[in-house]
């Protein structure tokens, strides 16, 4: 099982060197420092003094991979690959664009973000589950029909339309809780019940049916028939063995994506103004501060290497095939 662990470990570096590489040259080909400068001082004249001193104070006056007039080992480590990339590597994500500290406003940020997105993934666990159980449970009827054909409906409608909906029946017509913002503490709670319910009812379409998938590929193996011809009611059998086989491909899909939470939600943070990591992404995106959007990319990448790993290693708990290998 070490031997499994340290492969799958070995395996992320070669990865994340591609995902670097590939950001560094979408961000530094397509768009020149020149280009950058340009469109941080926002101006539609800009001298070309003015454009060498923000270059100057923001570390990309260098060549790009090497530096042919530097002397040894400053010939790669004076270049905008080195200082902008090569220390994403070693999470010291530098400055914005703007003069912000980058490493700073990701801790902030991280924990309302994960104040969203972890009530969203439990509740909507318990609730996709719990559906796709009352569904297998009155498979073949008019309950199960009307089951699936309400998660295609809801799967069918934009997220957008959950939260613009939500907004305006909850939070303006109803009055029951804030249209959008965040406060410190539990103070938040009140501004989180919204796009945590949201984000659940959206989800249940799509969760409902990949467990209700899940979950009629177990009811027609063996060990089910074997249990129901030992006495078990359909709801025993369902919670006591289908729920338990099933939990590997459950594990899989929960473990990916626990690392991910800390990055939230790009288009919920925005509507609801919850200062998060979804929120800054997509704030650096309008002004076009690219320092931040190659941290977050970075960042983004890391977090779903990690979740990959987790699943292995939750893999070798519960699977004694994998422990063999």
């Amino acid at each position: 099982m070490t031997s499994y662990l340290i492969r799958r470990f070995l395996y992320a570096f070669p990865l994340l060197m591609g995902v670097n590489i590939l950001t560094f040259v979408l961000f530094f080909v397509v768009n020149s420092p020149d280009d950058m400068a340009r469109m941080q001082l926002g101006q539609k004249r800009v001298t070309e003094a003015a454009v060498s001193n923000w270059k100057h104070q923001h570390d990309y006056d260098k060549p790009l991979l090497w530096n042919s007039e530097a002397v040894a080992e400053k010939k790669v480590t004076e270049t905008i690959f080195y200082t902008k990339s090569v220390g994403l590597f070693l999470f010291r994500f530098g400055t914005s664009d703007s003069g912000r500290n980058i490493g700073d406003d990701i801790q902030q940020r991280a924990l309302p973000s994960l104040a969203v997105a972890l009530p969203t993934l439990l509740l909507g666990l318990v609730v996709n589950i719990s559906f796709a159980l009352m569904m297998v449970l009155f498979r073949s009827s008019y309950l199960e029909q009307a089951g699936v054909v309400v998660c295609v409906v809801l799967m069918s409608i934009s997220s957008l339309f959950y939260i613009i909906g939500g907004q305006f029946v909850f939070a303006k017509v109803l009055k029951l809780v804030p249209i959008s913002g965040y406060d410190d503490g539990f103070a938040s709670i009140k501004f989180l019940i919204l796009p945590v319910l949201i984000g659940v009812f959206s989800g249940i379409g799509s969760g409902g049916r990949w467990y209700r998938t899940l979950f009629l590929e177990e009811v027609e193996k063996d060990y089910v028939r074997t249990a129901r011809a030992k006495g078990l009611t359909e709801t025993q059998t369902l919670f006591r063995h289908v729920l338990q086989n099933a939990m590997i491909p459950i594990l899989t899909g929960v473990v990916v994506v626990l690392p991910l939470l800390f990055m939230g939600s790009l288009i919920m943070e925005s509507f609801f103004s919850i200062p998060g990591l979804g929120s800054y992404t997509i704030d650096a995106i309008n002004s076009q501060d690219f320092a931040i959007v190659r941290a977050m990319v970075f960042l983004g990448s890391v977090l779903y290497i990690f979740g990959l790993l987790l699943t292995d290693i939750s893999y070798t708990l519960v699977d004694p095939r994998v422990r063999l290998s």
